[in-house]
């Protein structure tokens, strides 16, 4: 079974098949060609991976920052970003990335924000005279704060796989690390303009109007406010923020910037659940795949192997990462999560690793995976918008990349920046 189960698998992956349907045709003709467990078992484990009550905050999610950007918003962190940043020397790079920070807050996912704030930022950036490469692999790599920063889909899914961790307290263990991931892309973006001479300086905007730019942002900018104090106040569950942010968007979008109506609603559902079912597909057949390899206990032997090697948490945390992020140049991050979660979060707890710092670490390092050659699904989502060359895109975001790296191994290595907004809110110890 287990070479058929992984035989299948690469070679699906290989051909360029859908991975959701990768994960399910190899579960499948593994059963078949084993034929010791029934077949009926296939739809039950489909329909077991999707029926969670937590699960039902990643549609919520989808649409809130679905119906957020309908609504808008993207213009008003744009000019906020603009008014703060566009005078320094390479500052629609940080508009760039400030941008996707402040946009993080409520879309989660590094696709939604390569493909929106993302894809306005690199124009913007190729009209002040920045390399069209650069503004575009600036784009991929800024739009990897959005599974770190709360909310975050990738975070809902691996709350779900590992009892270890809460949601809430993953959404606030992600605060620290994505402003670290900010201030590193902003390092490098400075030292890249500095060097080429990208861009020219803008002149100062005048204070008044700064606060007049961040005023009109409050309305985003309070939607991860809401739900940290939502969910840390004990007000509504994790679950129930997704669909308490669902109403605070159609609030923003009918009555603030009064850019919804029935129409651009009626788009905005039909496009959330398009998004969604594709998520939940995944997640279905990934529970599948996963439960197989726990039959074939591929867990207790992946876990014996590297306990063999070192006794060192530090090794042991350095190996996973490794391994972590090989599996995530080929596999998504959400089927990622779903198999590899079960397979390495009980050798962490076997080693002393705290929940936390192993699920950043995890989370991050999946995260960087979306924008890492040669498969990365966010460098393909730029080059469609941008309508690139990946190859050329691929090399211009190796300083990017190189410093995003910097970052995972910061992580890694130093469990606080993992810990200590937990710890100060109750979720760690």
């Amino acid at each position: 079974m287990s070479v058929t189960l992984g035989l299948v698998f690469v070679l699906g992956l290989l051909v360029g098949m859908p991975i959701a349907f990768t994960m399910g045709a190899a579960g499948l003709l593994a059963l078949a060609v084993d034929g010791k467990l029934s077949l009926l078992s296939v739809p039950q484990r489909f329909f077991d991976g999707i029926n969670s009550f937590s699960l039902m905050a990643v549609p919520f999610f989808i649409l809130a920052a679905d119906l957020m950007t309908a609504g808008g918003i993207t213009t008003a962190l744009l000019r906020c970003s603009n008014a703060f940043l566009g005078h320094i020397r390479g500052g629609l790079g940080h508009v760039n990335v400030m941008t996707s920070l402040m946009f993080s807050g409520i879309s989660g996912s590094a696709l939604a924000d390569a493909a929106g704030p993302g894809a306005i930022s690199m124009r913007m950036m190729e009209k002040g005279g920045y390399d069209k490469y650069y503004a575009a692999s600036l784009s991929a790599a800024s739009a990897t704060i959005g599974p770190i920063i709360p909310p975050s889909i990738i975070m809902v899914i691996y709350a779900l796989s590992d009892s270890r961790v809460t949601l809430g307290g993953l959404f606030v263990a992600g605060i620290l690390p994505g402003i670290l991931l900010a201030l590193a892309l902003m390092a490098v973006n400075h030292w890249m303009t500095m060097r080429h001479g990208w861009g020219g300086v803008q002149a100062r905007v005048s204070w008044p109007e700064r606060w007049r730019a961040l005023w009109k942002a409050m309305p985003v900018l309070m939607m991860p406010v809401i739900i940290i104090v939502g969910i840390r106040s004990g007000v509504f569950t994790p679950t129930e923020t997704s669909a308490v942010a669902v109403f605070y968007a159609l609030f923003v979008g009918l009555f603030i910037t009064r850019t919804l109506n029935t129409q651009v609603i009626g788009k905005v559902l039909v496009q959330s659940g398009l998004v969604t079912a594709a998520a939940l597909l995944i997640v279905s057949m990934a529970s599948l795949m996963a439960w197989l390899l726990t039959l074939l206990q591929i867990p207790q032997t992946i876990a014996t192997a590297i306990a063999g090697v070192t006794d060192s948490a530090v090794m042991v945390m350095l190996i996973v990462m490794v391994f972590v992020l090989v599996c995530g140049l080929f596999i998504d991050t959400l089927p990622a999560v779903i198999i590899l979660v079960p397979v390495l979060s009980p050798l962490a707890d076997q080693f002393g690793i705290h929940p936390l710092h192993f699920a950043m670490a995890v989370i991050m390092n999946l995260t960087v995976g979306l924008i890492t050659p040669p498969i990365g699904g966010v460098l393909f989502v730029i080059t469609s918008v941008g309508r690139l060359r990946i190859e050329r895109l691929a090399k211009a975001i190796m300083p990017l990349l190189l410093a995003e790296f910097v970052v995972l191994l910061c992580v890694v290595l130093w469990p606080a920046l993992s810990t200590t907004v937990p710890a100060w809110l109750g979720y760690a110890r």
